[in-house]
């Protein structure tokens, strides 16, 4: 009796008591970097980002630092902690393991010495024929070991149950062509440190002549960076992509012995070799004979000491951190052998990686939160592409359909591969970097069988990186991405659509640009636009190129709004849809203030911290010659300035620096 009285009598005091409080929303945006002597009505990006600006240093293993930067190495700090916890509970935890350690047992990489380089370096100075020079061409490819084409398997956009190889031009170890081509001093420079790297790398392997050798190798390099298409037309040059069988390939590139460079690569499987370049392969073809074959042996050498210093003896790897490293982007110091180690294990054994990265970093109760935002992105598509004046109605209707079959992957793959048939060994690295392309190779021959696959994931769980694939017309969007600051649980929905949103958004836009046009919703090729859009479609597009070729950038040159177009396309399509997602979400109920921000007011400034970021002066003309994106407070300020929804949040009046007036605002969607 006594008990029931006291229970009694707290549930009434309990009754009494006046109901908890809810916790206060969380803005989730960070308000340290906030930098309140800037008005964002005339820097959005400086405003959002000034105080972090000013008190972050790049870390000396890194050439720029920013949010994506920190998301990768906070994700590399999460898979070292569980590879060096791994208890090896299955075979494939032991090959984890194993794999790591044989990384980082750098004793064991300097007793073996080049003893496992040398026979490579032997077979490749035995080369007497240029069918030869095609075989080893191949065979290193097919091992990761340098070969001189970047080649990678696909769907065929004419039928999509058909797999068809890629492959991209190269044969330079530079970054672009412009650091062959151009007269200016540090060009100039750049050639010379690059000589006296291939000398070193020569000497350190016993070549008889390196210096002759070097140069020889730069003039051939020049030549092919002639043939090369610059970066300015490399995307135009993708859309007018070729189709060749090897027959054709021998018959209209004569020269290069194809069959022979296929073969060790299982490509002489393929039904169709796709070639993003074909006027470069032609001219690589045709300069086979011309060329000493001592000087393309010395040529296939580089490539393979280059691709496999990492994983030899120190002086090799040191004399690749300096040239690369140190001369061409001005890193301060080699990444920690740790890092290394676990990009190399994530890279090959990524499934076996993710699977454990995705176990204990994914909260699957994020998914059901995440799948309402792409829900509100795709309904903001839908009103968008309905309100588009500059599409025909045959063309949006299209537009629907393809928006209606686009299918989105969040956070793992429901099917892992199987690694029981890869052998590992715990101190032998550059075998088990042999013995991991294979079985990679393996793989994808395969996959060459079975095309139609739909469970396969094309990035691991561990990727910071979102991606749309358009011959499959899916965004795939790792776990990896789903951390804050680009998705924060516990944050107030505005700075999720203002990161992931804007983020998903700008994947999303890539189906319905000038790339997407060319596939309709089930990855086939087919281009849904009339000429009429297109030309209604460039005069918007135009209006981008001109604004940003009017920024200026770190180099003191003007930006080329041309080579830049396509992904500052994405970040306005994808900035002005996660504002009209983000209202969909709201339900017509006003936002609350929080953190003294307004609902919008909080996502432009989450976008704008999005892309906070320091790069290196030498870095910076690298990124300047081969990054597609322009520079971060230009995609920061650029995509906002021509939203509406930026100049009524923050009253943005002319006068303002970042004012435009509404008809000089681009639109797209």
């Amino acid at each position: 009796m006594i008990a029931r009285a006291f229970a009694a009598l707290l549930l009434c005091l309990l009754a009494s008591r006046p109901a908890a409080s809810p916790e206060p929303l969380k803005s989730g945006l960070d308000l340290s970097s906030l930098d309140r002597s800037v008005r964002p009505q005339d820097d959005l990006y400086r405003f959002a980002n000034g105080a972090w600006l000013q008190r972050t240093q790049i870390p000396p293993d890194r050439v720029s630092y920013g949010t994506f930067p920190e998301l990768t190495d906070r994700t590399e700090l999460y898979l070292r902690e569980i590879i060096e916890n791994l208890a090896g509970r299955n075979a494939t935890e032991r090959k984890i393991r194993d794999f790591y350690a044989s990384v980082m047992d750098e004793r064991r990489i300097e007793e073996i010495g080049l003893a496992t380089v040398q026979p490579v370096l032997q077979r490749i100075d035995s080369i007497d024929r240029t069918q030869a020079l095609a075989t080893e061409c191949g065979r290193l490819s097919s091992g990761g070991g340098g070969g001189p084409f970047q080649a990678s398997a696909g769907v065929d956009a004419r039928d999509t149950r058909r797999i068809v190889i890629h492959v991209s031009q190269g044969g330079t170890l530079l970054p672009d062509r412009q650091y062959y081509l151009d007269t200016d001093s540090v060009s100039a420079s750049v050639r010379r440190a690059y000589v006296a790297y291939l000398t070193t790398i020569y000497r350190a392997t016993g070549r008889a002549e390196p210096e002759a050798d070097a140069a020889n190798v730069l003039e051939l390099e020049v030549a092919l960076a002639r043939a090369q298409t610059p970066a300015a037309g490399s995307r135009v040059s993708l859309a007018h992509a070729q189709a060749f069988n090897l027959r054709e390939l021998h018959e209209r590139m004569p020269g290069f012995d194809w069959t022979a460079w296929a073969k060790p690569q299982g490509l002489d499987r393929a039904a169709v070799i796709i070639l993003g370049q074909p006027d470069f392969f032609s001219a690589f073809a045709k300069r086979v004979e011309d060329v000493p074959l001592r000087t393309w042996k010395a040529w296939l050498a580089a490539r393979y000491i280059t691709a496999i210093s990492p994983f030899s003896v120190k002086a090799l790897h040191e004399a690749r951190f300096e040239f690369f490293g140190r001369v061409l982007t001005g890193q301060r110091a080699p990444r920690a052998r740790w890092k290394q180690a676990v990009s190399l294990v994530s890279a090959h054994m990524g499934d076996a990686v993710g699977r454990l990265y995705a176990e204990k970093h994914f909260r699957p109760a994020s998914r059901d939160r995440i799948e309402r935002i792409v829900g509100n992105l795709l309904e903001a598509y839908r009103q968008a592409v309905n309100e588009a004046d500059w599409m025909a109605p045959p063309t949006r209707g299209h537009a629907l359909a393809k928006l209606d079959r686009l299918e989105t992957r969040i956070g793992h793959p429901s099917r892992w591969r199987d690694y029981s048939q890869l052998d590992v060994r715990p101190h032998d690295l550059m075998g088990n970097v042999e013995r991991v392309q294979k079985f990679d190779n393996a793989y994808h021959a395969r996959r060459l069988a079975r095309p139609t696959e739909t469970d396969h994931w094309f990035v691991t769980p561990q990727t910071v990186n979102a991606t749309y694939l358009p011959w499959r017309n899916e965004v795939i969007l790792p776990a990896a991405m789903l951390q804050p600051p680009l998705f924060d649980p516990d944050a107030d929905d505005a700075v999720n659509y203002g990161a992931l949103g804007a983020v998903v958004g700008h994947e999303i836009g890539h189906a319905f640009d000038q790339q997407g046009r060319r596939y309709d919703g089930s990855g086939a090729a087919f281009d849904w636009w009339t000429p009429a859009d297109h030309q209604s479609f460039l005069q918007r597009a135009r209006l981008l190129v001109d604004q940003f070729s009017g920024y200026g950038t770190g180099t003191n040159e003007r930006l080329n709004g041309q080579v830049t177009l396509a992904e500052n396309l994405g970040d306005l399509a994808g900035l002005a849809v996660a504002v009209r997602a983000y209202r969909i979400s709201l339900q017509k109920k006003d936002p609350p203030v929080i953190d003294g921000f307004t609902g919008e007011q909080r996502l432009f400034v989450r976008w704008a911290q999005l892309w906070r970021t320091l790069v290196r002066d030498e870095y910076l003309r690298q990124a300047m010659l081969t990054n597609h994106h322009a520079p971060a407070e230009h995609r920061a300020n650029g995509a906002a300035v021509n939203l509406d929804a930026f100049h009524s949040a923050f009253g943005v009046q002319p006068g303002d620096k970042l004012f435009v007036a509404p008809k000089e605002r681009v639109r797209i969607w």
